[in-house]
């Protein structure tokens, strides 16, 4: 790392700004490490007060031994990587995600499901707002999973649903408004570049093969408006 490298503050306004423009030096949207930090922060809080015996396990719970040793941060990094979704598909996994516990009251995001849960919220986001995707074999391999286990993953979550899959405009600007207040309530997130050197190790490797892969079409700008 570069003595000169210097932490780089989000801003609200740099945050939503973000939202509508894909980077073409391939850097991550900065709604990934706001949306890694407040999934990052529900995990703790669930896992402190705990869950109780109401909860009930879904597929979505992975074995102790089968628990991905990799931050979430780092995991929407990889996913980002490697399907490089628009970033606005990142607000509506997180509305989707909210909108499942809210369906789900004995849910709770933990640990142990919070991988699995990110990478279908994300496929089936991306696959409700852009025309053309990867396919489901694709998402599993960048996600550590075999396509049968993401199959019956977005089954699971779509039943979990509702099958209640539209955004409408003011959910959407909601959402996105309790994103820019969480980076004004910290006074900005500091991006420290040592923390994408150690996230390297982790999400440099890629699914096994590219034939799962489908053409995508370029980040859209007009698309974002017309299907939000």
């Amino acid at each position: 790392m570069s003595p000169s490298s210097s932490p780089a503050l989000i801003s609200p306004e740099r945050l939503r700004s973000d939202l509508y423009e894909l980077s073409e030096t391939g850097q991550p949207p900065l709604v990934i490490s706001v949306l890694a930090s407040l999934v990052e922060r529900v995990i703790v809080r669930n896992e402190r007060v705990g869950v109780g015996g109401e909860c009930r396990r879904t597929r979505f719970e992975s074995s102790t031994d089968r628990v991905l040793d990799i931050s979430v941060r780092c995991f929407l990094e990889r996913i980002f990587r490697y399907a490089r979704v628009a970033p606005y598909v990142y607000v509506v996994a997180y509305v989707y995600m909210d909108r499942l516990s809210h369906f789900n009251p004995h849910f709770r995001i933990s640990s142990a499901n919070v991988h699995r849960l990110l990478i279908t919220a994300i496929m089936v986001a991306s696959k409700f707002l852009e025309d053309l995707n990867y396919r489901n074999s694709y998402f599993a391999e960048v996600g550590g999973l075999s396509t049968e286990e993401m199959n019956s993953l977005e089954i699971d979550f779509l039943f979990m649903m509702r099958f209640k899959l539209h955004v409408n405009v003011s959910v959407f600007e909601s959402y996105c408004m309790h994103l820019e207040r969480e980076v004004s309530i910290g006074g900005g997130y500091q991006i420290e570049r040592t923390l994408r050197f150690m996230c390297a190790g982790e999400t440099n490797s890629p699914p096994s093969s590219n034939k799962h892969k489908q053409i995508r079409r370029p980040f859209n700008q007009q698309l974002a408006a017309r299907v939000l």
